[in-house]
C-alpha cells in the first residue's frame, strides 16, 4: 500500500496512533466519527497491508534531557555496507541509520549517557573496519518532535 491509496480517514487514524499508540478503540472512534468496528478494521487493515509495522515507546522528555545525543556523519569504504550497518545495528546505543546522498555516505542518531560514553561510542564507530571518516554533532536540543 502506497500513501497515495490512503484516504484521510486513514491517515487521521495514522496520526492520532503516532501520538499515542495506546489509545483506546473507541476514543478513536469518536475522535474520527466512525465506529469503534470501522476504526479496528481499518487498523487490522493497515496492520495486514504494512503501513503499520509495530507500535513503540515513546520515551519521556525528563529521560531523554539526561541523554546525550549527537549525529554521527560516516564515510565507508566501496562494497562494506552491508557489514558496517550489520555491526553498528549492534550497537544498541546507535538508535537510527540513515544511507545519504553527499559527501557521507551514513548518519548515524546515537544516544549516550554522558559526553565521556558518547566519545567511547563515536571511537567504537570509527574503528569498525570500513569507516573511514566520522564526523559528529552533538545536539543541543530537540525543537520539533512529531
Amino acid at each position: 500500500m502506497s500513501i497515495t491509496t490512503l484516504n484521510a480517514k486513514d491517515r487521521e487514524l495514522l496520526a492520532i496512533l503516532s501520538d499515542n499508540a495506546r489509545e483506546q478503540t473507541a476514543a478513536i472512534a469518536r475522535r474520527l466519527g466512525l465506529s469503534r468496528t470501522t476504526v479496528q478494521a481499518k487498523i487490522e487493515r493497515l496492520e495486514r497491508e504494512g503501513v503499520i509495522t509495530g507500535y513503540g515507546v515513546r520515551l519521556s522528555d525528563a529521560y531523554e534531557s539526561g541523554m546525550v545525543k549527537a549525529h554521527v556523519l560516516i564515510t565507508i569504504a566501496p562494497k562494506t555496507l552491508q557489514r558496517i550497518t550489520g555491526e553498528l545495528h549492534a550497537i544498541a546505543e546507535v538508535q537510527t541509520l540513515h544511507s545519504v546522498s553527499g559527501a557521507f555516505d551514513l548518519i548515524a542518531i546515537v544516544a549516550a549517557g554522558s559526553i565521556a560514553e558518547l566519545d567511547h561510542l563515536i571511537d567504537r564507530i570509527g574503528e569498525i573496519e570500513g569507516v573511514e571518516r566520522t564526523l559528529s554533532s552533538i545536539i543541543l536540543s530537540t525543537r520539533i518532535r512529531r
